[in-house]
C-alpha cells in the first residue's frame, strides 16, 4: 500500500518577539558567546492561556480551509507530539481527538522523538495505514516551551532563552500515491539519553516545590558532545534514506530539517552537498522550533513555491542530546489551492 503525506499546516503564535527583548534581560553568563546561542532576529511566544490543544485547533484550520470539515472527522489515526504537556501525566492526544471533532480509533501520544517527533509520526502513520488500522493519519505537533520554560524571570537571563520559538503544525497523511512518502529511517541512541537533563538552583528534583526555576542544563562538555552528535547524524539518517530511494543527496530538490542554531544548518548542508536555497529554514523568524521546525519549514517551501509538484523532499532531524535521529523522503504531490 502506497501511504502519502497529502498537506501540512501551522500556526505561530502572537506577534513576533524581536531580539531586543532578550538583550534586555541577558546578564554574564558563560556560554554567552557559544555557537549554539547565536540569538534569531524573532520568536514567537505562546500566550499565557493558550494550551497546546489551542495551537493545534488553530493549526489545523489551514487543513479544513483546504480540504473541508469532514477532513479531521475521517480521521483514523491520531499521532501528537507537545514538548511541554499541558498536565505532567499524559498527552495532549484525547483532548485533541475532542476538540477536532475527530472519533480515531488510534491515538499515540510521542515522547521520545523530541525534534523528529514528526519524521516519526510519518514512520508510525505509514506502519498503522499499510497494516490496514485505517486510511487516514493526522500528525499533530506541539513546541510551547520558549514562552513558559523560558521565559521564566530568572531563565530569560540566560543565553539559552533567546533561542527558542513557540509554533505548532499538523499533517495529513492518507492510503494514496499521491504524494508518496518514500522511505523512512529511524534511529534510538539509547546511550545518550542521560545527557539531556533540566537544571534548578538550588537543585531538586523538577516536580518538587521549591525555589529556583528549571532549564536545560547545558555545560560546555556537553554542547561539544551535542554538536558533534547532530553533526553526525542528520546526514547519516538523510544518506541511509537517499541509498535506498536511489536519489544522490546533492540531487535532493529541498531539504527540510530541524533548526537549533545556525551552525547545524549550514554543517548539513555541506554535509549533503545542497546549496541554500535548497534548504529552507525559518530560524531568523520564527528561532529554535524543536519538533514543530520540520513541518513550519515544509509549509513555508510550499506556499513560496520552493517545493514544487513531483519534487523530492528530505525531512531529516535529530533529537535532545543525540539519542535519537529521523529522516523521511516525500515526492510531494502538490497541494489543493
Amino acid at each position: 500500500m502506497v501511504v502519502s503525506l497529502i498537506d501540512v499546516s501551522t500556526y505561530l503564535p502572537g506577534p513576533p518577539v524581536e531580539a531586543d527583548y532578550y538583550a534586555r534581560f541577558a546578564e554574564s553568563d558563560d556560554l554567552r558567546d557559544n555557537l549554539m546561542f547565536r540569538a534569531p532576529r524573532r520568536r514567537h511566544h505562546v500566550a499565557d492561556d493558550e494550551t497546546s490543544v489551542d495551537m493545534v485547533e488553530r493549526a489545523a484550520a489551514g487543513l479544513v480551509d483546504r480540504h473541508g470539515a469532514d477532513v479531521l472527522a475521517g480521521v483514523d489515526v491520531l499521532i501528537t507530539h507537545t514538548q511541554l504537556p499541558d498536565v505532567p501525566f499524559y498527552g495532549s492526544g484525547g483532548a485533541i481527538a475532542h476538540r477536532l471533532g475527530m472519533r480515531p480509533g488510534t491515538v499515540i501520544d510521542l515522547h521520545n522523538g523530541g525534534c523528529a517527533a514528526f519524521v516519526l509520526g510519518l514512520k508510525l502513520a505509514r506502519t498503522l495505514i499499510a497494516a490496514g488500522e485505517g486510511r487516514t493519519a493526522l500528525l499533530a505537533v506541539v513546541q510551547n516551551a520558549a514562552g513558559q520554560v523560558f521565559e521564566q524571570p530568572s531563565v530569560r537571563r540566560k543565553a539559552q532563552a533567546a533561542v527558542p520559538g513557540d509554533g505548532a503544525a499538523v499533517g495529513l497523511v492518507t492510503a494514496s500515491d499521491e504524494s508518496p512518502i518514500l522511505d523512512v529511517e529511524c534511529r534510538t541512541y539509547g546511550e545518550y539519553a542521560g545527557d539531556m537533563t533540566i537544571a534548578i538552583d538550588p537543585p531538586r528534583k523538577w516536580w518538587q516545590a521549591g525555589p529556583g526555576e528549571g532549564y536545560i542544563g547545558f555545560t560546555e562538555g556537553k554542547i561539544t558532545k551535542v554538536l558533534a552528535r547532530g553533526n553526525r547524524q542528520v546526514p547519516e539518517v538523510a544518506y541511509a534514506v537517499c541509498d535506498r530511494i536511489g536519489v544522490a543527496p546533492k540531487d535532493l530538490d529541498l531539504l527540510v530539517t530541524n533548526q537549533p542554531n545556525r551552525v547545524f544548518l549550514r554543517n548539513w548542508r555541506e554535509a549533503l552537498e545542497l546549496p541554500d536555497a535548497r534548504h529552507v529554514d525559518t530560524f531568523d523568524d520564527c528561532g529554535n522550533l524543536f519538533a514543530a521546525g520540520i513541518p513550519v519549514n515544509l509549509d513555508r517551501a510550499i506556499g513560496s513555491g520552493a517545493l514544487a509538484k513531483g519534487d523530492v523532499v528530505m525531512m531529516a532531524a535529530f533529537a535532545h542530546a543525540g539519542d535519537f535521529a529521523g529522516a523521511a523522503a516525500v515526492r510531494w504531490g502538490g497541494r489543493i489551492a
